[in-house]
């Protein structure tokens, strides 16, 4: 990736190209790939090339992916990678812009239904994986009682482990340390609630 720093999106016009779901799934795809062809991409989402195609230059149009270099001698494919290191979206960027609050709202429901679909899938699944697997899949639900600052900061914490964990991964697995390496989802919701 050219850039290892989290992407902020403040625009409508990003927001709502990322929203689409199928633009989600191509992003997923290709942030766990690291780069990968509009077709090797299509097999992914069971989706017609033409159509990812399509779609991987929207993103490409919001600077969310960008062309990669070839990983093959075929001039003919075009590689891609997601430009930076995932992306965020700050509360304090859409006040006073209702246009942005519903684009990220509707961004914020289509990786939700994605990440629903996903554990789904594992709770099918779920004997299918060998019991070391099983045994270190994470399922915990913690409701303490925070202030503002606290959940912030409990965030930026969790966030700085996870991005240690994954870089390390990441450099071992391009060392060629991949035996016994698998995708692993891990989705953190933590929000204000009254009883």
């Amino acid at each position: 990736m050219s850039s290892p720093e989290t992407r902020r999106i403040t625009d409508v016009g990003t927001l709502k190209a990322i929203s689409h779901p199928l633009r989600m799934r191509l992003y997923r795809a290709l942030f766990v790939a690291r780069t990968a062809t509009a077709s090797q991409l299509a097999d992914q989402v069971d989706e017609a090339v033409s159509l990812v195609s399509y779609h991987l230059r929207k993103l490409a149009d919001h600077g969310l992916i960008e062309e990669a270099e070839a990983q093959s001698a075929d001039g003919r494919e075009r590689w891609w990678q997601p430009s930076s290191y995932g992306i965020t979206i700050r509360d304090e960027d859409m006040r006073d812009a209702p246009e942005l609050v519903a684009a990220s709202d509707a961004l914020g429901r289509a990786i939700n239904d994605q990440r629903t679909t996903l554990l789904e899938r594992f709770l099918d699944e779920r004997l299918t994986w060998s019991d070391e697997w099983r045994s270190a899949s994470v399922s915990a639900e913690w409701l303490p009682r925070l202030t503002a600052a606290e959940l912030a900061a409990l965030g930026e914490e969790l966030e700085a482990v996870l991005r240690k964990y994954d870089q390390r991964a990441r450099a071992a697995e391009a060392a060629g340390d991949t035996e016994g390496r698998e995708n692993v989802a891990v989705h953190l919701h933590a929000f204000p609630y009254r009883s």
